[in-house]
């Protein structure tokens, strides 16, 4: 059984390799810098007094497709649909001379569909936003949240400009979910790489 495993993790590595879009990582334009760890990825931009950090994981960032519906319409040559990695990302903006930072918690809605009236939509939304005390791991539940759901929207769109003003907008969306589908294409060959290792390891 595990020689089978085996033999069939290695023409779905050739495959998934043969798929691959990106054989390094894709840059983020205007200016950020990239650090990686496991599956976990941070970008950092600093502008006048400010540093801004973007941090995301890919782990669980596939939503879950409609695959009833792609199974039956498909012909058996078809490509499979492309999966595409949509994490929630935290952005934190930390002024020079402050204590605290603002947290901002933001999110791709699988349906993305902006509030009526809207001429172009944003491809992500703001969850959650707080304040945390600058340099701490562990943010305190104790600390005020504002959940967007209630919020006043010219408030919500001020915070949105705010993101925008720091190079957080949706073509930066957009190149981070590029970045991310490739990062977690990139993890999932390596998972297979290790797991043939593993079954063939006796």
């Amino acid at each position: 059984g595990d020689k089978a495993f085996a033999q069939f993790l290695t023409d779905e590595i050739q495959e998934e390799k043969k798929i691959q879009k990106h054989k390094s990582l894709p840059k983020v334009s205007g200016g950020w810098e990239l650090e990686v760890h496991g599956t976990e990825a941070k970008l950092v931009r600093k502008i006048a007094g400010e540093k801004i950090t973007v941090t995301f994981n890919i782990n669980n960032s596939i939503p879950p497709s409609a695959e009833e519906d792609t199974q039956e319409q498909q012909k058996p040559d078809e490509q499979e649909p492309e999966l595409t990695s949509t994490p929630n990302f935290v952005v934190e903006v930390i002024k020079d001379d402050t204590k605290q930072t603002l947290v901002l918690d933001c999110h791709f809605p699988e349906d993305e569909i902006g509030h009526e009236g809207e001429e172009e939509s944003d491809i992500f939304t703001i969850r959650e936003v707080s304040f945390q005390p600058t340099g701490e791991t562990d943010w305190k539940d104790t600390n005020y949240t504002l959940n967007t759901d209630s919020l006043d929207w010219a408030l919500y769109d001020h915070l949105m400009d705010f993101l925008a003003d720091r190079g957080v907008d949706n073509t930066f969306a957009d190149e981070l979910v590029e970045l991310s589908t490739a990062l977690e294409h990139q993890e999932y060959i390596k998972f297979l790489e290790d797991l043939k290792s593993f079954v063939k390891c006796q």
